[in-house]
């Protein structure tokens, strides 16, 4: 699938068949975030895949909206140095956000749904996935197969994005002309 098609295709998928995805699938995906470009290439992110369903379970937890977790067939932890420590750059989480779309696309391109969840309960993922304390894991991807197949090719919803000529100014604030 071409990138474009791809940006143009792509759906946020909550609800997943249960088919575990193979571990060639996941290293692509996880490859693809791996590739993405850093801040002066500090690539200051390290994932944790967990496919193991009572994890994935008790990862459902970690936040209001994060129950799609449960239901997927791996997850991707995205942990960052904490971007609230003091002389943090702004840059690690605008970092972590490619790699993230960088995964995002690479799993749609190959047929496999994924959603981001946000962690509200810092202690309680810290507790579950381990990682010291000078880390931080802001969000997580669930990814699989979509429990409906016509997800991978839905239209996007009317009125889903706004328009380019509504978010576009061109020079400065204001100016309201985008490229033909």
């Amino acid at each position: 699938m071409e990138v474009l098609q791809t940006i143009h295709a792509v759906r946020a998928v909550r609800r997943f068949r249960p088919t575990p995805l193979s571990d060639d699938l996941l290293r692509r995906i996880l490859d693809a975030g791996r590739r993405a470009g850093s801040s002066k290439n500090l690539q200051r992110w390290d994932f944790i895949l967990v496919t193991d369903r009572p994890t994935l379970q008790r990862l459902a937890s970690v936040g209001p909206w994060a129950g799609h977790l449960a239901g997927a067939a791996a997850a991707v932890a995205l942990v960052t140095p904490d971007p609230r420590a003091e002389g943090a750059p702004l840059s690690v989480m605008f970092d972590l956000g490619r790699a993230a779309q960088n995964m995002v696309l690479a799993a749609w391109a190959l047929g496999i749904g994924s959603v981001p969840a946000t962690v509200y309960e810092q202690d309680r993922a810290r507790e579950i996935l381990g990682y010291p304390p000078d880390r931080h894991c802001e969000y997580l991807l669930s990814l699989g197969y979509p429990a409906d197949p016509a997800d991978l090719t839905r239209p996007p919803r009317t009125g889903g994005r706004r328009p380019l000529e509504e978010v576009l100014h061109r020079g400065r604030w204001g100016s309201r002309s985008t490229p033909r």
